[in-house]
Order: C-alpha cells, then sequence, then structure tokens
C-alpha cells in the first residue's frame, strides 16, 4: 500500500484532468480498489478543501481512509521534536502538524509516501524541512517518491 499526501493527489487532479486522462483515473480506482491507495484522514480533508470534486471522486471510488491514531500522534510528536517544533512554532518554510500526522501514517503503516512537496537540500534548520526531507531523516526512516515516480514504478500503460 502507498500513502498519498494531499499534495500529490491535488497534483494528480490538477494536472491529469478525469475528461483528458480517463484510463489514469480507471486504473487509480483499480489501485483503490485493490487497498494499494490510501490517506490519512488529514491529507483527505485538504484535498476536500482545495479540491472537492477531486475528494468526491476519491470518496466515491471507496478511497481507504487511514484515522489518527494515539501512536500515529505520538510519532508526529516524536518527529516535531527530533525538528526542534516547539508548541505551535511551525517554520513558514517547513512542514506543518498535518504533514508530521501524514509522515507517521505512512511510518505507522510500513508504506511508501507519495508527496509532491518540493524536494530540497537539506536546510540549516531542521524546522524548515518539508515532507520528503523529514521522510530522509533516519529517525523516520520513510521512503518519499512523487506522483509522476508513483506511475512510472507502478509500469502502468495508458491509451
Amino acid at each position: 500500500m502507498r500513502v498519498f499526501d494531499a499534495s500529490s493527489m491535488i497534483y494528480a487532479w490538477d494536472n491529469y484532468p478525469l475528461q483528458q486522462f480517463p484510463g489514469l483515473w480507471d486504473w487509480m480506482a483499480g489501485q483503490i480498489g485493490q487497498g494499494d491507495l490510501a490517506m490519512p484522514s488529514v491529507a483527505l480533508d485538504e484535498v476536500a478543501h482545495k479540491a472537492p470534486e477531486c475528494a468526491e471522486w476519491l470518496k466515491d471510488n471507496d478511497l481507504r481512509v487511514l484515522e489518527i491514531s494515539n501512536a500515529i500522534l505520538q510519532d508526529a510528536m516524536r518527529i516535531k521534536n527530533l525538528l526542534g517544533i516547539v508548541g505551535d512554532r511551525y517554520h513558514p518554510k517547513g512542514v506543518d502538524e498535518n504533514d508530521l500526522l501524514i509522515v507517521a501514517t505512512a511510518a505507522d503503516r510500513n508504506c511508501e509516501l507519495v508527496s509532491d512537496e518540493s524536494k530540497q537540500k537539506l536546510p540549516d534548520l531542521p524546522a524548515k524541512r518539508k515532507i520528503p526531507a523529514v521522510c530522509t531523516m533516519d529517525e523516520v526512516g520513510v521512503t518519499c517518491i512523487s506522483f509522476l515516480e508513483y506511475i512510472k514504478l507502478s509500469g502502468a500503460v495508458f491509451r
């Protein structure tokens, strides 16, 4: 199973419109149906806020929504501490609370995370790290790929 961040789902929705890429979305529906694609509840909430039609499509295709458990909350707090984030003082150029919950969900499920947040050279301040950089931390150890990498790795061909 792969865990999707809102950024990747919105990227796919915006750049590969359903009307022009029906084969891709049929394949995505199949991935959902097989249980190979899921989203944390906080990521789906972000999609619903920014791309409501996409969220409806996901719900109509019975997307598996991963709820935030106590273990995930605790791991998100652990990662937050590793980044040196105190209280609600998230750096505007780094992860936020939902991002940490999404990374912790992927870690909890031992899954790859699909995120289209920009990859970055490791910033001097850990709190400035985006999702892909947080995933690469030894203490986190989550593989993070982009939507395009997800498609390429699948080997799927769309006609």
